[in-house]
C-alpha cells in the first residue's frame, strides 16, 4: 500500500494526515464521502452502487516510530448476485487496525517482483514519506469488507441453470471407464508358456 503524497494514481477519497504534525495524543477524523466520491469508488471496485459510505479513524504514533491506524467503516454496497446478476445489498459495519513503520522492506517475489503477503497479521506495512492517505486506507478496507461472492437470499444454482428440453429427466451418466482398465485386461489375460 503506497502512501506517498506524490503517487501517480489519485485516490477517490484523499484525506491526508501529516505525520510530522501528529501530536502525542494522535488525531481522530471522520470521513464522510460525497456522492461523486462514492460513485468513483463503486466504479473502481465494480459495485452496482455505493449509496452510503463513511469511516471514523484514529491515527496514533506508538513507541518505535510505528503509526497505528484504527477505524470503523459503515455504509451500504450494492453488487450483482453471482448467480442471477440481480442487485444484492450488503450493510457494512466493520472495524480494522493497520500498523505502519518506516524502514520496512516489502518482501518481493524474485521472479515477478510483486509484493508478498506476510503471514503475521500484525506485521507493519511500509511507511514512505510523512503524509498518510487515510482516505485510501478506508477505500482499501472497503474493498476487503465487500462480499467477494454476493448472492441473493434463497437463490440456488438450479434456479438459474437452463431446464432440460421436453421436460424429460436427464439420462443417467455413462459409467466412466477407469484409466487403467486396459492394463487390468492385460493382467487378467492368460499367458502363453514359453
Amino acid at each position: 500500500m503506497s502512501q506517498d503524497a506524490e503517487k501517480t494514481v489519485k485516490s477517490e477519497i484523499e484525506r491526508f494526515v501529516d505525520l510530522e504534525k501528529l501530536g502525542p495524543a494522535g488525531t481522530a477524523l471522520e470521513i464522510a464521502t460525497s456522492e461523486s466520491e462514492r460513485a468513483a469508488l463503486a466504479k473502481r471496485f465494480g459495485f452496482l452502487g455505493l449509496p452510503a459510505f463513511s469511516a471514523r479513524m484514529t491515527v496514533d504514533r506508538k513507541p518505535g516510530g510505528r503509526i497505528v491506524v484504527e477505524g470503523r467503516l459503515k455504509g451500504r454496497i450494492v453488487q450483482a448476485c453471482i448467480l442471477s446478476l440481480d442487485p444484492v445489498t450488503q450493510e457494512l459495519d466493520d472495524a480494522f487496525r493497520l500498523v505502519f513503520a518506516e524502514d520496512v522492506d516489502e518482501e518481493r517475489d524474485p521472479e515477478s517482483g510483486e509484493a508478498l503477503l506476510n503471514a503475521n497479521g500484525d506485521a507493519p506495512e511500509p511507511l514512505t514519506g510523512n503524509m498518510l492517505d487515510v482516505g485510501e486506507i478506508a477505500a482499501e478496507q472497503l474493498s476487503l469488507t465487500a462480499d467477494p461472492y454476493p448472492r441473493r437470499p434463497g437463490i440456488r444454482l438450479e434456479d438459474v441453470l437452463p431446464k432440460p428440453k421436453g421436460g424429460a429427466r436427464r439420462a443417467a451418466p455413462e459409467p466412466r471407464r477407469h484409466p487403467f482398465a486396459g492394463l487390468a485386461a492385460l493382467r487378467d489375460k492368460p499367458r502363453r508358456d514359453r
